[in-house]
C-alpha cells in the first residue's frame, strides 16, 4: 500500500476522469486512489538526469525513455502509478480501458526519498516485478552517490546490484551502462 492514506475509492473509469481533471496525481490500487508525494528539487533534478542520460545513451535503439507524466497500468495487481522514469522497448501496449497507461515497461526508474523508500523497495516492487515485460527496475538514492538495479535473471529471480562515485552500472535490458557521477552531476554535494 502506499505511503499515505486513500484519498477516495472509485471503478478504473472514475480514477481515470478524476485524474484527467486534476492538478496531482493519484496513484489506483484496487479501487483506492492514494494522492502522490510532492517532490523536491534534489528528486526533480535527479529524475531529469537519470532520464536525460537514458535518452542519450538510447539514441539509435528500438525503445524510448518517457517522464513521471507517463502512468504505467500493471494489469497483474491493478495497480497504476508514476515512476520517476519509464522506458518502453518496441511497440508501446496501452491498457484495455485506459489508452494513456502503458502496461509494457522494459526498465523503471524511483528516485528514493525519506518518505517513499520503504514503498518503493517493498509493496511497490513487487507490483513492479509482476509485470512480465519488466526487465529491471532502477533505485537511485538522494542521501549519496548511489544507483542501484534490480533485475531479472534468466530464472525469473530478481538480483540486485549497485555502484557508487567513480562506477558505471550495466543496464543489461538496454544493452548501456550508466555513469554514477554523470547522473549526480549537477546535484548538490554529500
Amino acid at each position: 500500500m502506499p505511503p499515505t492514506a486513500p484519498v477516495a475509492q472509485m471503478s478504473y473509469a472514475e480514477y481515470i476522469t478524476a485524474e484527467v481533471a486534476s492538478t496531482v496525481r493519484h496513484e489506483f490500487l484496487n479501487g483506492m486512489v492514494f494522492a502522490m508525494a510532492g517532490g523536491t528539487p534534489e528528486h526533480s533534478a535527479l529524475a531529469l538526469a537519470v532520464a536525460s542520460e537514458l535518452r542519450t545513451s538510447l539514441r539509435g535503439k528500438p525503445c524510448r525513455v518517457y517522464s513521471s507524466d507517463l502512468r504505467i497500468r500493471i494489469l497483474e495487481t491493478n495497480l497504476s502509478t508514476y515512476p520517476d522514469a519509464s522506458v518502453v522497448c518496441g511497440q508501446l501496449e496501452t491498457a484495455p480501458d485506459d489508452p494513456n497507461s502503458v502496461v509494457n515497461p522494459t526498465l523503471l526508474v524511483e528516485v528514493l526519498s525519506e518518505s517513499t523508500e520503504a514503498y518503493d523497495r517493498g509493496a511497490k516492487a513487487a507490483h513492479y516485478r509482476s509485470i512480465p515485460t519488466l526487465k529491471e527496475y532502477v533505485l537511485i538514492a538522494q542521501d549519496e552517490k548511489r544507483i542501484e538495479v534490480v533485475r531479472r535473471n534468466q530464472q525469473g529471480g530478481w538480483v540486485l546490484y549497485e555502484a557508487r562515485s567513480g562506477e558505471q552500472l550495466r543496464l543489461e535490458s538496454q544493452g548501456i551502462s550508466l555513469d554514477v557521477d554523470a547522473v549526480y552531476d549537477n546535484s548538490l554535494e554529500f
